[in-house]
């Protein structure tokens, strides 16, 4: 039967697993966990092909206890009760090590049938997932478990497992394949962090290889060529993308900002570039240049009429102009701090003087008495607008812009 080459040549020990030197290196806590011989139930959390399974079939062998495998996206009830069924026979003399995959995919009822088990130690859980498990996984799991993140492989790292990878092919054909200068960078620094990808890329390139006898940089290319991209649009590579593009133009970094609309935009995700773009005009610029809001929507609403590609060039402009112009958050703490005080219970009827004009005359103790602004000089006249339970509350500070403090200054000549 088949065997992909990324499972045949899966290392054996914890020295053989290449990158997450930060949990597996020498003084590495999980490395110490796994020499202790005491292994807890655990959580592996991040992206795919960057070792977790590896990981958990190492201690599996490390230990006395008889190791099951479950994937959450096919696995039920019934086959954890079948894991349960197995304990305390001779099947499972020392307990059992239940190394369960994506775990995500179990929903609230599934995962607590393990509870009592796990609780008790007759079951030790060596969990994964590609999504934060702080998100997906319940409590009651959490609180019984240790989370590691296994982070995605430096280029570098990935290509020893390539070279690797090439060592093994060769050594089964009779005529051994030249593989040209820059091929083994190309797969390592394209795979996005996946050792299992840049595998695969290269039993791809040796069974395409057909009776040529070397391995080009040109293949090499074409069969990488969107290799590196990372992102599924429900789990955390969308978000952590869509984040990091606010979060860029907010830090006034031109070049990141492109960078991650760039990722957004070659996985085809018009829709979730645009409404950060639209969402940073008003939080991040907001009054330091009001005019950013009909701008960016102008160049919102031309990338939804071109469509991609064309959609790249008014939202490139649009996230350089939001990444380069000034900033204020004024307008979104004042907001913000308004809405805090509402859901705080304070807040009231407004003043006789700002209720409906047509309540005069229905009962009320006295008319109205607003005082209306434009009969005054400068189109302004001092009367009380906010609640008597937030009367001289402040929502709004000016910011320290050109745009605000012109404002400030008006009107503190005009209010003194």
């Amino acid at each position: 039967m088949y065997q992909p080459l990324a499972d045949e040549i899966r290392p054996s020990s914890l020295e053989d697993v290449v990158g997450q030197r930060h949990i597996l290196g020498p003084n590495g806590m999980l490395r110490r966990i796994v020499e202790s011989g005491q292994i807890p139930n655990m959580i592996f959390y991040g992206p795919s092909g960057t070792g977790k399974t590896t990981v958990a079939r190492i201690i599996a062998q490390s230990t006395n206890r008889s190791l099951r495998k479950l994937n959450a996206t096919t696995a039920g009830i019934a086959d954890i009760k079948r894991i349960i069924d197995e304990l305390d026979t001779f099947l499972t003399p020392g307990g059992v090590l239940l190394y369960l995959d994506e775990i995500q995919y179990f929903n609230k009822k599934q995962q607590q049938s393990l509870l009592e088990f796990i609780e008790d130690g007759r079951i030790t859980l060596i969990a994964s997932t590609t999504e934060n498990p702080y998100f997906t996984v319940f409590n009651a799991i959490l609180s019984r478990s240790t989370v590691f993140e296994f982070k995605p492989i430096t280029a570098g790292d990935v290509k020893q497992a390539v070279l690797r990878a090439f060592n093994i092919m060769n050594e089964r054909r009779v005529r051994p394949l030249a593989i040209e200068d820059g091929v083994a960078e190309r797969i390592s620094s394209a795979c996005g962090g996946d050792v299992r990808k840049a595998i695969n890329a290269v039993e791809l390139l040796f069974s395409a290889s057909g009776d040529r006898d070397s391995i080009s940089l040109e293949d090499a290319a074409a069969i990488t060529q969107r290799s590196a991209m990372r992102y599924d649009r429900d789990g955390d590579e969308h978000f952590d993308a869509l984040s990091a593009l606010m979060k860029s133009m907010r830090g006034s970094d031109p070049d990141a900002a492109l960078h991650y609309l760039a990722r957004l935009l070659e996985a085809g995700d018009l829709i979730g570039a645009c409404r950060r773009i639209l969402c940073s005009a008003s939080e991040d610029i907001g009054l330091a240049y009001p005019m950013a809001v009909p701008i960016v929507k102008a160049c919102v609403d031309s990338a939804m009429q071109l469509g991609l590609p064309e959609a790249r060039l008014p939202l490139a402009e649009a996230v350089v102009l939001l990444a380069t112009w000034p900033k204020s958050n004024t307008a979104y703490m004042g907001i913000a701090a308004a809405q805090a005080d509402i859901r705080a219970g304070k807040s009231g009827p407004p003043p006789r003087e700002m209720q409906n004009v047509h309540a005069d005359g229905t009962g009320f103790e006295r008319e109205q008495g607003y005082k209306y602004p434009h009969d005054y000089s400068n189109h302004w006249v001092k009367q009380q607008y906010l609640p008597d339970v937030l009367k001289n509350t402040k929502y709004y500070e000016f910011g320290d812009n050109k745009t605000e403090q012109a404002a400030r200054r008006y009107w503190e000549e005009i209010k003194k």
